[in-house]
């Protein structure tokens, strides 16, 4: 399987579902909905053909992932810069770093399980938004920041049916 789709609940803007296949998995969205022209800190998330570069994970916390995916570990001091106007813009940084960036290695565990999505990612446009992930949700699915969320086992269902050149169709 080469895709799964994301689509907004009608009336609940920030939350949704991904269609994989047969299966129809609850996710949570970006507080301001899905966006055609996605900013940096507007809160959206993004709509497109997002494809799945990278899975990192929290290897103190969980086991690796079973996926096709390329795999990285989380370590301490991983960072994603999201200033706009720095060369690391929407890249995986070291910290401490100078520019803002947001910390990869989280208290809660939102981050124990990340899939790095292809949104201004290999062709950057400063502005155009950055850290925009499929990653673990909050318990009650609560809005995120641009990214799209789900349960861990859900996760590793669509990981385990999810390969290289996959991408998540949003929108």
């Amino acid at each position: 399987m080469n895709a799964a789709t994301v689509h907004a609940n009608p009336g609940a803007r920030t939350r949704g579902l991904i269609h994989l296949g047969p299966i129809a998995i609850p996710c949570a969205l970006g507080r301001s909905g899905l966006s055609h022209a996605k900013r940096e800190g507007d809160g959206a998330t993004p709509t497109g053909r997002l494809r799945l570069v990278e899975v990192l994970y929290r290897a103190d916390r969980i086991s690796r992932p079973e996926t096709r995916l390329p795999v990285r570990r989380i370590a301490r001091d991983d960072g994603w810069c999201d200033a706009p106007e720095d060369r690391n813009y929407n890249r995986a940084v070291k910290r401490p770093y100078p520019a803002s960036h947001e910390a990869m290695w989280r208290d809660d565990a939102l981050y124990d399980i990340v899939v790095v999505l292809d949104w201004n990612w290999s062709r950057r446009r400063k502005g155009r938004g950055s850290a925009i992930f499929l990653h673990l949700a909050r318990p009650n699915f609560a809005p995120t920041e641009g990214c799209v969320t789900v349960r861990p086992a859900d996760m590793r269902a669509i990981l385990r049916r999810l390969g290289p050149g996959a991408a998540l169709r949003i929108g």
